[in-house]
Order: C-alpha cells, then sequence, then structure tokens
C-alpha cells in the first residue's frame, strides 16, 4: 500500500512538471550548478576582446556608432596582427560618417576571415540585415539568441531556418573559421546524420522537453550552454588601446577576436546564469564552447531522455513510499528526509560536474511528499491502533505490558483489531465468598465503595505481576498472565504461572488486610477463592469495533473459573468463614519449579468436567 501510495504521488508529480510549474525552479537550481563548479585556471586562450568602452566614445567625440573611418582603421589593425576570425559583433547596415561607405564595404569583402552580424528577428523583434555587400555570404552569421520565460539565456542557436533557408549563427561562423585551420569543419554524425559532429564531439540537439524544461522553444539546432569559464574574462583590450598600438600581435595572432560595445549607454544588456553579461561576451561563451567540443572533446551538457526522467521521478516516489512505513518518529523522519535530499542533491550535483543534467526538483518533490503521506497515514493508523489498545488495556495492564503490546503491535493486530491466537496462557480467577449475603446488607453506595476498595486493590496486584485484567463479574475478577503476547518459550511460560501464584498469595495478604479495615468500620467481612490454571486457550477481542473487549476461552479458562467457585467449605471448617484459598491445577505445577509450598487435594469433580481434575493447594512461597 505504501508503494501505491509513493507511485500516485510521482504521478501527481509529474502532472504539475508536465503543466510547467516545476520549470522556474528547476531553471534556478541549473544556473545554481553552472555557478558551483570550477572555474578553469585561466580565460580561454583562443579568443581576445576589442571592447569599445564609455572612454573609448568619448575619444571618439561622444559619437556611437563609431564612424565608418575609425572601423577601418581598427580593422585594419586588427587584420595586420593575423588573427584567424574576427568577428564584427555591431551592426553596420547603414553609413555612419566621416568615412566612405565603399572603403568599408570593400575592407570587409576582401578579408574573407570578416564576420558581422545580422538578426533575423520575429514576431516582436525587428530583424536586422548585413551589410549589403556580405549579404548571402558565408560572412555573415545571425546573433539571435533564446531567452528563456525568466529572462535568461541558458540555450545557443546554431543553425536557424530564415525565409526557407538555413542560416548560421555569429558565433558558430567564427569557431568554424578558427577550426578550418586545424582541418575540422562540422560534419554529421555517423551514427545519426540528423545530429552535427565537431571534431570528436556531437553536438546533442536541444529538444523541447530536455532537462527540466517544457515544451520549450526548439526551432533550429539549438545546444544547451554550460558556460565554463564564465567568469573569466578572455584577454579583453579598449579599443583606444587598439587604435594607439597598445595590443600586442602575439595576443590577437591565430586568435578569434570579437568587437562589441560594452559602454553603459549603449543598450546590449542580456542576463545568464552568471547575472549580467554583454552580448559580444555571450558571443564569445558560445565560441569557446564550440572549440573546446572540436578541440578537447568537451561535451555540451547531456540530458536524460523523458522516459528515463518519469523513471527517475516514480523511483524516488516509490522510495519515498516504502521511507514512510520506517520513519514514524519525528526525528527518524526528519533524519531520512534530509539524508534522502543530501543524497539526491549529491547526485545531481556530481552528474552536472560530469555534464550530465538531472532534474532534482520533481523527484524531490516525490520524495518528500510520497514519505510525508505515507508517514502521515502511518501515524494515523497508529492512532487508530492505539486507540484500540488503550481502550482495550490501558486500564488492566501495567505501564510496562502496555509499552510491550504497542511495541509488538505488528504480529498482534489484524484489521485494526486483536488478531485471534493459540497460546499457553496462565489464567487466574478470583470469587467472594459471603458476598451475597454482605451485599444484602449495605445500602448502594456503600456497597459500591466496599467493593470498589476490593476491586482496586487486586487489580493493583494483578498489574503489579505483569497481569492483564479481562473482566470483573459481580464479585469477581478474571486475570490472564500471558496474553495478549503469545509466550513463545517454556521458560516465558512458566514465569507466567509463577507470576499467577505470586500475585494470588499477594491478593491473599491485601486481602486479610482490607477484612480488617472492613471489620474496623464496621462493615461485612468475607472470604476469598482463587483459581488458577495452565493451558491452551484462545485469545482475541469479542463485540462490536465501539465495545470491544479482549478475552481468551477454551478449556483452561473453565478449570481456572471452576477452581476460583469451589466451594471452599469442603476443604476447611465452616467456622473459618474468612479464611483465603488458592487453587491450582496439576498443569500449574509443573510450571513453578518447587517455588512454592502446595497441598495435594486429590482428585476433583469440577462442574462441567467429565473428568475429575487433581487439585492443588498453595500454602505459599518455599522460603517463607
Amino acid at each position: 500500500m505504501s508503494l501505491l501510495a509513493g507511485l500516485l504521488v510521482a504521478l501527481f508529480v509529474l502532472g504539475l512538471r508536465e503543466a510547467g510549474l516545476l520549470e522556474p525552479l528547476e531553471l534556478q537550481l541549473y544556473d545554481w550548478l553552472v555557478r558551483s563548479r570550477p572555474e578553469p585556471v585561466g580565460p580561454d586562450p583562443r579568443l581576445a576582446l576589442i571592447a569599445i568602452t564609455e572612454e573609448d566614445i568619448d575619444n571618439q567625440g561622444g559619437q556611437y556608432p563609431i564612424s565608418d573611418a575609425t572601423l577601418v582603421t581598427a580593422l585594419d589593425r586588427l587584420i595586420q596582427q593575423h588573427p584567424r576570425a574576427i568577428g564584427l559583433d555591431i551592426y553596420r547596415n547603414y553609413q555612419v560618417p566621416p568615412g566612405r561607405r565603399e572603403e568599408l564595404e570593400g575592407l570587409l569583402a576582401k578579408n574573407r576571415h570578416i564576420i558581422t552580424v545580422m538578426r533575423v528577428g520575429g514576431l516582436h523583434v525587428r530583424g536586422v540585415p548585413p551589410p549589403s555587400v556580405l549579404e548571402g555570404t558565408e560572412q555573415v552569421g545571425f546573433s539571435d539568441v533564446l531567452v528563456d520565460d525568466d529572462g535568461i539565456i541558458r540555450r545557443a542557436l546554431l543553425y536557424l531556418e530564415s525565409n526557407g533557408q538555413v542560416v548560421t549563427a555569429f558565433g558558430m561562423r567564427l569557431a568554424q573559421l578558427y577550426l578550418k585551420a586545424e582541418g575540422i569543419s562540422p560534419q554529421p554524425d555517423p551514427s545519426d546524420p540528423g545530429k552535427l559532429r565537431l571534431g570528436p564531439t556531437t553536438l546533442e540537439p536541444f529538444q523541447a522537453s530536455d532537462g527540466g524544461y517544457i515544451r520549450a522553444d526548439a526551432r533550429g539546432y539549438q545546444i544547451l550552454l554550460n558556460f565554463k569559464g564564465g567568469g573569466v574574462e578572455p584577454a579583453t583590450f579598449s579599443l583606444t588601446a587598439l587604435l594607439s598600438g597598445q595590443v600586442a600581435p602575439d595576443v590577437i595572432r591565430d586568435k578569434v577576436v570579437l568587437i562589441g560595445v560594452r559602454a553603459d549607454s549603449v543598450p546590449d544588456d542580456i542576463y545568464t546564469p552568471y547575472g549580467y553579461m554583454r552580448g559580444v561576451t555571450l558571443h564569445g561563451q558560445i565560441v569557446s564552447q564550440l572549440l573546446r567540443a572540436a578541440l578537447d572533446g568537451d561535451a555540451p551538457i547531456a540530458t536524460a531522455s523523458e522516459l528515463q526522467e518519469i523513471l527517475y521521478t516514480l523511483l524516488w516516489g516509490l522510495l519515498g513510499g516504502a521511507f514512510g512505513l520506517w520513519g514514524r518518529s519525528s526525528g527518524r523522519f526528519a533524519l531520512g528526509i534530509a539524508g534522502g535530499l543530501v543524497l539526491l542533491g549529491l547526485t545531481v550535483f556530481f552528474a552536472f560536474w560530469q555534464d550530465w543534467w538531472i532534474p532534482s526538483v520533481p523527484p524531490a518533490l516525490a520524495w518528500v511528499l510520497s514519505a510525508s503521506l505515507v508517514t502521515a497515514s502511518a501515524l494515523n493508523q497508529e492512532r487508530k491502533e492505539r486507540a484500540v489498545l488503550m481502550r482495550l488495556f490501558s486500564r488492566y495492564v501495567s505501564p510496562e505490558v502496555a509499552k510491550a503490546i504497542w511495541q509488538q503491535r505488528d504480529q498482534f493486530l489484524e484489521g485494526g483489531r486483536p488478531r485471534p491466537q493459540k497460546m499457553i496462557v496462565t489464567v487466574l480467577f478470583t470469587d467472594l465468598k459471603g458476598y451475597t449475603s454482605a451485599a444484602e446488607k449495605m445500602d448502594p453506595r456503600a456497597l459500591m465503595d466496599w467493593m470498589n476498595s476490593y476491586v482496586e486493590t487486586m487489580a493493583q496486584a494483578v498489574m503489579r505481576h505483569g497481569g492483564v485484567i479481562d473482566d470483573y463479574a459481580g464479585d469477581g475478577i478474571k486475570a490472564n498472565f500471558g496474553a495478549p503476547l503469545p509466550r513463545s518459550t517454556d521458560q516465558a511460560i512458566s514465569q507466567d504461572a509463577v507470576n499467577a501464584v505470586s500475585c494470588a498469595l499477594v491478593m491473599e495478604r491485601e486481602w486479610r488486610q482490607l477484612n480488617e479495615r472492613w471489620q474496623a468500620q464496621g462493615l461485612p467481612t468475607v472470604g476469598m477463592r482463587i483459581g488458577i490454571g495452565t493451558g491452551e486457550v484462545i485469545a482475541g477481542s469479542l463485540g462490536s469495533p465501539e465495545r470491544l473487549k479482549y478475552t481468551t476461552v477454551g478449556d483452561t479458562v473453565n478449570i481456572a473459573a471452576r477452581l476460583g467457585s469451589h466451594d471452599m467449605d469442603q476443604l476447611a471448617p465452616a467456622s473459618q468463614a474468612d479464611q483465603c484459598r488458592i487453587l491450582i491445577d496439576e498443569a500449574t505445577l509443573q510450571f513453578l519449579g518447587g517455588r512454592f509450598e502446595t497441598q495435594l487435594i486429590g482428585e476433583m469433580s469440577l462442574k462441567g468436567k467429565e473428568h475429575p481434575l487433581i487439585t492443588y493447594r498453595v500454602l505459599g512461597r518455599v522460603e517463607d
């Protein structure tokens, strides 16, 4: 039942996930995982950045965009230092004087390793064309980025279909130029031609429900950005430093150089797991990731299939359901829940360090909810069982026996009530001689006070000796020693018989003291008869759920009852009406181990018994 509950809870959590309610939290955890990894020792040595700062704009007379003349000069300086690729992350679809447009376009067309940006645009974003001289060439890459609903960029578009044609991303163009010198070009994966391969690495295309995403925009060919080194800046120089010759040639040679704006007055704000970042820096991240994949075998972040993620969540739901049965105490529950979450967190954490993104919110939620539900259900069931047990036993057993009953309730209860069982029990009955005549002489209140003093005294004796009060019948008490928890050894059965006889001797002593007190108060005195029998009984509960009664039935019970009610006048002179007499059967004697002084009475014919019963009278303890 607990596993079924865990399964249902896991299915409920999967429903929440499918509705997209867990995606925001999952993506926040993804951002934390990205930031938690150790940073590289230094920046990517294959990249350099020329940043147009606020100071650069001031040096250009406060003009932005920078003029065509300044841009031509900057590009000339870079070309002379022989970079493998130059990425111009500045829209240049119009003339910016001073300078001649033709000169800039000629420079761009002549140098095939210069890549410029365009923007494809979309429903709410206006497209921006590339420089007209480069339109339709491989020197153009789009700069469009995918922004999640929370405003954060976590994915990179490599290819996109626009107006019936496939266009390539700005970062992908730059990476291709760099890799061309290494003899590497994009290839279809041998095992799946629909996937792109760079060097030894297959770039798995992002799917709409990868990782923590649900029905994300998966158009084009996308990969998850891992932002390795996202907190480390590449080698960066200002435009003024480049124009003034302060950038050493070896800083630029054979590298990918990106030119972009980082001035605060020019809006180019984007947000990543590392927080605020400028567009040119993001493109540098994309280029770096592609180069690492092709040259270092550093694959993008991988994700499990949707089926595997579902099964993983179901597993944690089942584990939570199984744990719920164990974590019934608040301490164990808190420790177990925390331990499970720590294990889950460590699994997700170390998997991410190995470039695997395992969703953590659905399994964590399934674990906590299923464990909580099953624990709450188990505690509620325990409360009901405890109520049943306490209703049956709390007033008639010692705290130690009540605790033992509760600890062993799993083998004792069935269907919310005590399970019928065969067991060896020692049964004790008491009966008062002279009760009827005494009751006729007292008013009701005095009679009840008189009887309660007797019953309370005898019940305390029973509980002190580990017995269970079974019933009060008029002037008699029935007690069981060895129930409700079955005894499994002869030693335990023997101890029950010893406890019952010891209890009877204490009852005798208490009875004498009661008689002395009653006599002093002018109240009637009575004699007492005790019968004890040991043997097999059937123990269980009788009655409706509202009025259950735990009792024992069987021949042993009948023997003890007959011994307890047997007329003591057959054993002692009638003048000793106040005497107490304890009778036991032969089975009880065999378990006493010679601890008590007994007197053989002989064979006695008891009512309801076909054959005479050998009976003994208990006189006291041997040591006494």
